[in-house]
């Protein structure tokens, strides 16, 4: 495949991508139907099922970029930062900035559990935004051991029920200081 091949094909696949998007947002993923997606994207239904073998694979690509996105502006706003603890409160505000992007809320953690099952969006943010949560708090709690799973997957979901009570119209003020406590908490519990 030629180069220009090659970016046309990546083109129309991101051009799906936005347009499935712009529409599971608007719509959700149910209301949203095939026919509108391809109308919006200005494609054929053939060039949808060239790159996507349904809706459904559809959908978790779109998940699949909005957590890379997620997870990169974690990434980029806390790679300087010397402490742990700093890192990790540094990592609770891009991750909450993220979750500010149009629909973020809504495609992560409302409609990825429910079109694509919980064990699936737990692996894909596991690889994602989560990882990123585990690297921080290893730093921060390095005598967690066996316990640094558990802990990561607990934190994690208080993250994403913060960005949901915040997208409702909490103060979010509030959940990062409740996220700063939480953290405080667990570094001095197991320092003793």
């Amino acid at each position: 495949m030629s180069r220009s091949n090659r970016e046309r094909t990546e083109q129309t696949r991101q051009a799906l991508m936005d347009a499935a998007r712009r529409l599971f947002v608007e719509k959700g993923y149910a209301e949203t139907a095939t026919p509108d997606i391809v109308a919006e994207a200005g494609v054929t239904r053939g060039a949808l099922y060239h790159h996507f073998e349904d809706k459904k694979a559809l959908f978790r690509a779109v998940i699949e970029r909005e957590a890379i996105d997620v997870a990169d502006e974690i990434e980029r706003r806390t790679k300087r930062q010397a402490a742990p603890r700093d890192a990790l409160l540094k990592g609770a505000a891009a991750y909450f900035d993220a979750m500010e992007v149009e629909g973020r809320t809504r495609l992560l953690l409302l409609e990825a559990p429910a079109v694509i099952g919980l064990p699936a969006t737990m692996q894909i943010d596991g690889e994602n935004a989560e990882a990123t949560l585990r690297v921080g708090l290893e730093a921060l709690l390095p005598q967690a051991s066996a316990l640094l799973g558990p802990l990561t997957t607990m934190l994690s979901a208080a993250f994403d029920r913060a960005a949901i009570a915040i997208e409702a119209g909490g103060s979010r003020q509030d959940y990062e200081q409740g996220i700063a406590a939480l953290l405080d908490g667990l570094a001095d519990h197991l320092r003793r």
